[in-house]
Order: structure tokens, then sequence, then C-alpha cells
């Protein structure tokens, strides 16, 4: 329901406040009744001429006459102001008129409205020619805070936004009011969706995306998901959540692993030439048989990543970078690693048992405890100093 001030054509005192309802006609009726004349025309506080409802709003001070053009109101200079020593007040807040009661305005009681409106002109307030009192805001925003002290409720229009309306309650300092809109701000928020992408969700994205496109899944999470026997060639997994992951038999040619983790995956047979996994955490994954050997030469890099525990049995390793890996424990039988670097890895009871280190760069590495056996070639007491 919306209410609104009559007042007679040309005047601005001894306005009725009505509800509006039903037709044009039945609020001309109303004014008659209220006003004592005939009503005829009615007209906003800008002159306006109004012949449809629809353009009324909640608290519009509206002009009604018998017929005559509209008459600007007349204000006695020497007269007190429209509304100084009574209740009620009209506000032009940014353009757009409300009228409400001084006992509303003071509702919360250490606001800046009620320090305003709590003694009658103890600020000084402007006020514009029709006698309302002016405040430069959002006349949007401010519906909804003046409907708030008028019955306690927060209340707001479809395409008002939220945050624009706490920003007034703040201005304003009504803080009972702030801390409910924040809190209706923060659960209409989507909740963060950090379950697993899962493999259907995945091939849908691959189809989409054209071949030469760049597929960029940095940070996302698959963790537990089954990507096996996938052609996830140069897509970018950097920081990627693959913990758990069945990548048997995946193409991962040239993909980005960087810092993403990979603990407890199952890469066994996977296609890894020239792969990126500088940083990686793949910690207890097991890369049986995997090929990291790449015929063009482009070699894979594996430096600073966490192997600790890793099966890597059996696995074409020719060329690899291994630089400061961790691989404490882990499992290297029957390993190419031929011209591997391997300077500063921690290979403390590594099994490199069978393994082929022809040529690998040793230097500074932790050998404690590793296990030498069958090896192919003899190693050179050069490529080892610790």
């Amino acid at each position: 329901m919306r209410r609104v001030t009559l007042f007679i054509n040309g005047t601005s005192r001894n306005g009725k406040v009505v509800a509006v309802y039903g037709s044009l006609a039945d609020l001309l009726s109303v004014a008659s009744a209220k006003l004592g004349i005939k009503a005829a025309s009615i007209f906003n506080s800008k002159g306006g001429l109004i012949d449809d409802l629809a353009l009324i709003r909640d608290d519009d001070v509206i002009y009604v006459s018998e017929g005559d053009t509209f008459v600007a109101p007349f204000r006695d200079p020497e007269a007190p102001h429209f509304n100084a020593h009574t209740d009620w007040l009209t506000l032009n807040v940014g353009g757009r008129c409300f009228t409400t009661t001084r006992s509303t305005l003071v509702k919360e009681p250490e606001s800046m409205l009620a320090h305003m409106f709590g003694d009658k002109d103890v600020w000084g307030n402007r006020q514009d020619d029709c006698g309302a009192y002016l405040i430069d805001r959002s006349p949007d925003y401010f519906e909804p805070i003046l409907n708030y002290l008028r019955h306690g409720q927060l209340i707001v229009n479809d395409g008002i936004n939220l945050r624009g309306v706490l920003e007034e309650a703040r201005f304003f300092g009504i803080e009972r009011l702030a801390e409910q809109l924040e809190a209706v701000i923060r659960n209409s928020q989507p909740a963060d969706d950090h379950s697993p992408i899962s493999r259907k969700e995945f091939v849908r994205f691959l189809l989409a995306t054209p071949t030469k496109s760049e597929l960029r899944c940095q940070g996302l999470n698959f963790s537990g998901t089954d990507l096996s026997r996938l052609d996830l060639r140069y897509i970018n997994f950097k920081m990627a959540n693959l913990s758990h992951c069945n990548l048997t038999h995946a193409n991962l040619c040239g993909t980005n692993l960087e810092r993403a983790d990979l603990s407890n995956a199952n890469l066994d047979g996977a296609n890894l030439q020239g792969v990126k996994m500088l940083c990686t955490n793949a910690e207890g994954s097991s890369l049986k048989g995997c090929n990291f050997e790449d015929p063009a030469g482009l070699k894979a890099n594996l430096e600073g990543a966490n192997l600790k525990g890793v099966d890597m049995e059996g696995s074409q390793m020719t060329g690899i970078n291994l630089r400061v890996a961790t691989l404490k424990n882990a499992k290297l039988k029957n390993c190419n690693l031929r011209g591997a670097t391997l300077a500063g890895t921690d290979l403390e009871n590594c099994d490199l048992s069978g393994c082929d280190l022809q040529e690998a760069n040793l230097r500074g590495s932790n050998v404690k405890g590793a296990i030498f056996e069958e090896m192919l070639t003899p190693l050179h007491m050069s490529q080892s100093v610790r």
C-alpha cells in the first residue's frame, strides 16, 4: 500500500495523508472529501500532471486542483517553516519527496537522522521552495531505510542493490540495520564450491575446447577424479589439486603441473614427455613405467619436486631434471636415468638397483642408505660427493 500527502493546488498547508488504492477516480474522490474541494486534476511536486496511478510512489507529495493549471505553493517568508512545529515532515532526498513523521526519523536515537530532526531545526536544515528538507542522498537507497524506521522490518524491492542500502545505513549511523544488511549480503553470496570436477564434466570441457586453444585448469580441484587414458597434452594444471587421481596411461606431454598436488595419485604408464613439475607434491604417488623421455630433446623438469616414497620402477627418464628434488624412500628400480640431473637430490634410502646412471650428475646428492645393486653401468666416483 502506498500513501501520499495531498495539498490544495498552490498551498503547502493543511496537508492530508491518504492511502492510494483503486483508480485515479478513487483518489480524486478521496481528495475531494479530505480537502473539501471538487478535485479534478492532480500534480506532482514539480508541476507534472498525473494521469496514471502507476506514476505515484509511496510518500509522494500531490497537489490537487479543481481543473486549473498547476500553481507552485506559496510560502510567506515571515511565516514559520512548513512543518517546523508539527510532527509531519517532508524530506526531499535526491529530488524525490518522502513524507513521514518526526517520531519515525528519531527511532534510532544515535543516528544522524535523529540528530537532524530530534530538536526542531537544531541543525539549521535547508528546505526547498515547498518546505521539504533537503538531503543529498540516493532516494532509491533511502526508501528501505525510511521503511525500516517506520516498522522495524528490512524490506528491499527487487532491483535495489543491497550494498547501496548498506552504505546509506552506515552513512546515517543506523547500526542495527547495517548489521542486518551485512548478514543478508553475506548469506546471499553463493557458497564456494570446492567439490572436485568429475570426469564427465572435464571431458565436456575438453570436447568444447579447440585443439589449438590452451585449456587453463590452474588451481582447480580434481581430487580423486578418474582422468585415465585422456589426452591432457599441454594443459595448464599449475597449483591444481590432483591428489588421489587416476591418471594411468594419460597423455601428459608438455603439461604444466608446477606446484600441483599429485600426492597418492596413480600415473602408471603415463606419457610425461617434457612435463613441467617444478616443486610439485607427488608424495606417495605411483609412476611405474612412465615415459619422461622426449625424442625431440625436450627434457622433463621435476626440479624441487617432492617425490618421497614414489614408485617409479621401470620409467624412462633420460636427461630428466631432478635437481634438489626429494626422492627419499623412493623406488627407482630399473629406471633409465642416463644423463639425468640429480645434483643436490635427496636419494636417502632410495632403491636405485638396476638403474642406468651413465653420465648422470649426482654432485651434492644425498645417497645415504641408497641401494645401487645390479647397476647397468658403473657409477663414477666424481658423480657423487656425499
